[in-house]
């Protein structure tokens, strides 16, 4: 049986949201072991084949203006029309790195995926204020439910 595809698509403009997609990155694939092949890409990298192409999505944003990142919504422009009908049900989580509070970024993405019909299979996590260790641990945690849930066929 081929892996499951689990795709990270993360804007990082800065080292402390590149260790925090990097956390995410390794926890699922420490949770998804040999089941899941793990792909991060840029949101400006990332394209409708990407997204049809995968088992489960982990969006990264950081908060720019009490909203998501204008590479997040570049993305989402990008491949809304040609995935609407294909990707329904497709399993996601995500991770802000916010300024403020984070909830108009957080917002903002869960009601364009409601407009996908993507499925929420875990609780947004949303890092407010100056960097602190505990996130890397709660990235990697995020991750590995991820690929674990795929591995297992949860999701």
């Amino acid at each position: 049986m081929d892996p499951r595809q689990l795709l990270v698509i993360s804007h990082c403009p800065s080292p402390n949201v590149v260790d925090l997609s990097d956390a995410v990155v390794a926890g699922a694939r420490e949770g998804g072991e040999s089941a899941v092949t793990v792909r991060s890409l840029s949101p400006f990298d990332a394209n409708p084949r990407d997204v049809r192409n995968c088992d489960g999505i982990i969006l990264g944003t950081t908060e720019n203006f009490g909203y998501m990142s204008g590479a997040l919504k570049d993305f989402f422009d990008r491949i809304y029309e040609s995935c609407l009908n294909q990707t329904a049900a497709k399993p996601y989580a995500l991770f802000v790195k916010a300024g403020q509070d984070g909830s108009g970024a957080r917002d903002s993405v869960e009601r364009i995926v409601t407009g996908l019909r993507w499925r929420r299979v875990a609780e947004p996590l949303v890092m407010t204020g100056p960097m602190q260790k505990v996130w890397l641990a709660q990235c990697t945690e995020l991750g590995a439910t991820m690929g674990a849930g795929l591995s297992i066929g949860l999701f």
